[in-house]
């Protein structure tokens, strides 16, 4: 018998995937961005009707206010929008929750009251920031009976090895789990800790992550690979730094860079009267760039004649991050173009997607990641499809969702702490589950072998 759950705020289905996973069975889905839900209905089949089958609604906020539009289910799962809370007059829990999207979540959970809530956010909605919207959400939480930790579960992808569902993506985010045992219970059972603390799984080392190996395509099977490539200019900004970069290592002895931005303007004799009136932070590296050019002047200026004093480095690739450690050159790393400058990481494991476009850009390849291997960054099987959007959508999308891996593991540690409280078929489907994520490809997929051969049959008649 499988465990039902809902999936609101579903994005593409990150959270489907690692439920149906675990033996789930999704009867209800929520999803406003038409994009997103397309595609959710693309891969996990979904009906705008009640009638039969998974319901995917569009606007959640409808459905639960007034007359509850949202079915009975097992496990409600979410990662939700999480804007402020108001502070005004004091006011406690769920109450002070309204107007808010995690309301909406709250009244779902008052009146269908499933067995456990996971939840899903960014880190920082347990940072000293937000301190009141955690306090806001843990007090809701309760007073609606469920039994969770004022600690969050943090956790990344990055620290779980492959077999086990992991990715090579540093991506820490807030799980919060919670299971349904009455307001009671709920209040007065708060000495627990996370679900799972926030380190390597089983004796995993993040740096054996190999990202041709674990995770990039090969360049020929790749369509419109030139799509990817680097741009002659971009080579030409990379190339550029990189002599920089090569100069300084044997300078140094082969002692890597230092890990403060090194900003090309700045590379000069700084006097202490420039710094007065300047932020703390802009004046320390100020003084760290001119002491750089002082112990280096010779190699810096003869760097910067040799490019025409760097008059070809737009403003946005006139700063270098050096995050790299020992790579050796900027072809041998993982690189961002950000907005202030080029972001150079070691070749292990990529940082976080995010929502707009910083596609990371493998240096030994002279390529951008392409969705295909963003898609699996975020778990998501290889025949998860995409229809013919645009890359952009695709990338912010990806930047949006949950990463299958890391769900699958904090639910299944969740299920297996509380199953004591929890029905037996819940528990019994999890555990066969097993550690690794299988996903399941399911029956109305539009490219599975059975509904090509429906199609071509209907066509036929």
């Amino acid at each position: 018998m499988a465990f039902t759950f809902v999936d609101l705020f579903a994005g593409i289905g990150g959270f489907h995937a690692a439920l149906s996973a675990a033996g789930g069975e999704c009867n209800f889905a929520s999803e406003i961005d038409s994009a997103a839900s397309s595609i959710y209905r693309r891969n996990w089949g979904g009906s705008p009707s009640k009638a039969e089958g998974l319901y995917l609604a569009g606007d959640i906020v409808p459905l639960t206010e007034g007359r509850m539009g949202v079915p009975q289910h097992d496990v409600l799962a979410g990662g939700f929008p999480c804007q402020p809370f108001s502070k005004s007059g004091l006011q406690l829990g769920m109450s002070e929750a309204r107007g808010t999207l995690f309301w909406n979540i709250c009244r779902v959970l008052q009146k269908r009251r499933p067995k456990v809530v996971l939840l899903e956010n960014v880190r920082n909605i347990a940072g000293p920031r937000h301190r009141h919207e955690w306090e806001v959400i843990i007090r809701s939480l309760r007073e609606l009976g469920y039994r969770v930790s004022d600690e969050p579960t943090v956790f990344s992808p990055h620290l779980l090895p492959k077999q086990m569902g992991g990715s090579p993506q540093v991506r820490e985010r807030v799980f919060v789990l919670g299971t349904y045992v009455g307001p009671v219970k709920a209040n007065r059972q708060t000495d627990i800790g996370p679900v799972v603390p926030n380190l390597p799984v089983a004796g995993w080392d993040p740096n054996q992550w190999n990202l041709d190996s674990d995770l990039l395509q090969e360049d020929a099977e790749i369509p419109n690979l030139d799509k990817y490539k680097l741009s002659p200019s971009e080579i030409s900004w990379i190339e550029i730094w990189d002599q920089f970069v090569q100069r300084m290592l044997e300078a140094r002895g082969g002692q890597r860079l230092p890990g403060f931005p090194i900003w090309a303007d700045d590379l000069r004799l700084v006097r202490e009267k420039e710094l007065l009136g300047l932020p703390g932070w802009k004046a320390d590296f100020l003084r760290k760039n001119g002491r750089l050019y002082a112990e280096y002047t010779d190699l810096i200026v003869h760097w910067k004649r040799q490019f025409n004093n760097l008059q070809d480095l737009p403003p946005s690739r006139r700063k270098l991050e050096w995050q790299a450690q020992d790579s050796g050159s900027l072809w041998n790393t993982v690189m961002h173009f950000r907005p202030s400058g080029i972001r150079a990481k070691c070749p292990t494991y990529l940082p976080a997607l995010v929502a707009i476009t910083q596609t990371s850009i493998i240096g030994w390849r002279q390529r951008r990641i392409t969705p295909r291997e963003a898609a699996r960054l975020q778990g998501l099987p290889d025949w998860f499809d995409f229809g013919d959007q645009s890359d952009a959508t695709t990338y912010r999308q990806l930047g949006n969702g949950v990463s299958v891996g890391a769900a699958y593991f904090v639910f299944r540690h969740h299920i297996l702490k509380n199953q004591d409280d929890l029905p037996d078929y819940l528990v019994e489907c999890v555990t066969t589950a097993g550690k690794q994520p299988k996903i399941r490809r399911p029956q109305s997929h539009p490219f599975t072998e059975s509904s090509t051969t429906s199609r071509q049959n209907r066509r036929t008649a």
